[in-house]
């Protein structure tokens, strides 16, 4: 009788937290402000050569990996045909090639979604042993 009380009091607790933080949010939203987004930067623009130095920069990186630079060395390049062959491509080109280097690298985010959505499931877990009032022992 106690367990449940100590539970009922901790749900209750729960509930009107999350009515409050529910209502306070909707009471004073934060200010927001829409307009039309700019159009998108042209090739002709002279911004563009930032991100030519940015994408030359990732496929220089990826160029000198070591299982990069070996497949490329067994093809017979050396490492002066890459460079000047990198050189002749233009910004068109070379962005699409760092695009699809960014597509085609597993672990982007280094799996950092994925350990937060393990911590979360833990912590649910957890919440909910502990709601039930179940104890885990472990035994040899």
């Amino acid at each position: 009788m106690r367990k449940m009380m100590r539970t009922m009091m901790f749900l209750q607790v729960l509930v009107w937290t999350l009515v409050m933080t529910t209502l306070v949010t909707g009471v004073f939203p934060p200010e927001v402000q829409a307009m039309l987004a700019p159009p998108s930067a042209t090739a002709s623009e002279s911004g563009t050569g930032l991100d030519r130095a940015a994408d030359l920069q990732k496929v220089q990186s990826v160029l000198e990996t070591k299982v990069v630079s070996q497949r490329l060395a067994d093809y017979g390049l050396s490492q002066e045909e890459i460079s000047a062959r990198v050189n002749r491509l233009s910004d068109a080109q070379l962005h699409q090639l760092a695009t699809r280097i960014d597509a085609m690298i597993p672990a982007g985010d280094g799996g950092l979604g994925i350990v937060i959505a393990l911590l979360v499931i833990a912590i649910l877990a957890v919440i909910l042993i502990y709601l039930l009032d179940h104890k885990i022992t472990v035994t040899k």
